[in-house]
């Protein structure tokens, strides 16, 4: 039976993607090993084994060299946020959301009534897309965003200009900024090292700044006072504003109802302005930047 439900089911003359525990017993039964195994035997052997052939759990492979590197150096910033804080430094996470559809439902829903959960027509109508660009604060959890139609170099980095002036206005003891942030291009564009010479107020040399880890390693620099940090390569996971992305969807977008793409925009800016008044908090971060590898021996 464990040798089975570790196979690939097709591997075993089974046409299905994944195993369950009535194609455990037939498979079984079929093989003449037993002239019967009930359903409920087969869920106690994989009980036993710690064993669920019928989950998945998905992850994402990277074979960036620098992974450990690169997340240590960002989980360190996470857990170094509170003390950074106080010394006048912030920790920002900056992504992009795209894709968030104005879908408006084609017939008016139902509120929910005693004994019974709200309905909605599964119809709607498409009324287009949107981007959220966004900044968490690290240490204090507040969100920072802009909703635009692209995601284009010229709107990242109208974002970063936006942000740097919330910033002024919420945190004027501020005086050093890290930025986390994934590889896209845009994040390392010669115009976006235009703007973080003028923030940090350093000469602009293009020159110099030629190819992509020229540009990079510029962004980079720890002398800064705006200093951008790269996710590894398949590693925007380990960006915060994700977890918060997350939060909008369940909270906003999945069940919204939206009448056109400037509805969607208001409500999503609405969103932020409640979050942040009511909402906010700093994430509880426990990943240490390791490899992850199974508690199982």
């Amino acid at each position: 039976m464990l040798v089975l439900a570790t196979t690939k089911p097709e591997e075993a003359g089974t046409p299905v993607s994944h195993w369950s525990l009535d194609d455990l017993a037939a498979r079984i039964l079929n093989d003449a090993h037993y002239r019967d195994m009930s359903r409920s035997t087969v869920q106690r052997i994989l009980a036993q084994a710690e064993l669920k052939p019928h989950k998945v759990r998905s992850w994402m492979h990277s074979d960036d060299p620098e992974f450990e590197k690169l997340a240590l150096e960002i989980c360190g910033l996470y857990l170094k946020a509170p003390v950074l804080y106080r010394q006048g430094g912030l920790v920002l996470c900056t992504d992009e959301k795209t894709g968030m559809q104005a879908l408006q439902r084609a017939h008016p829903g139902k509120p929910a009534a005693p004994g019974l959960p709200a309905m909605w027509e599964p119809e709607y109508i498409r009324h287009g897309t949107r981007v959220l660009l966004a900044t968490l604060v690290v240490p204090t959890g507040l969100v920072y965003g802009d909703v635009t139609a692209h995601r284009t170099n010229q709107d990242f980095r109208a974002h970063i200009r936006h942000t740097v002036e919330w910033l002024g206005v919420r945190y004027p003891q501020a005086t050093k900024f890290h930025w986390v942030m994934d590889n896209l291009n845009t994040h390392w564009s010669l115009a976006v090292c235009r703007l973080f010479a003028r923030l940090n107020g350093v000469k602009f040399e293009p020159k110099k700044l030629r190819r992509g880890p020229q540009r990079r390693a510029f962004l980079t620099d720890p002398s800064h006072r705006h200093v951008i940090h790269y996710t590894p390569k398949h590693g925007s996971w380990l960006n915060q504003v994700e977890i918060w992305f997350s939060v909008l969807a369940r909270r906003v977008l999945r069940r919204g109802d939206f009448v056109s793409k400037a509805d969607l925009t208001r409500k999503v800016l609405a969103y932020i302005d409640y979050y942040n008044t009511c909402k906010a908090h700093p994430y509880a971060w426990t990943y240490t930047g390791k490899p992850l590898v199974s508690g199982v021996t």
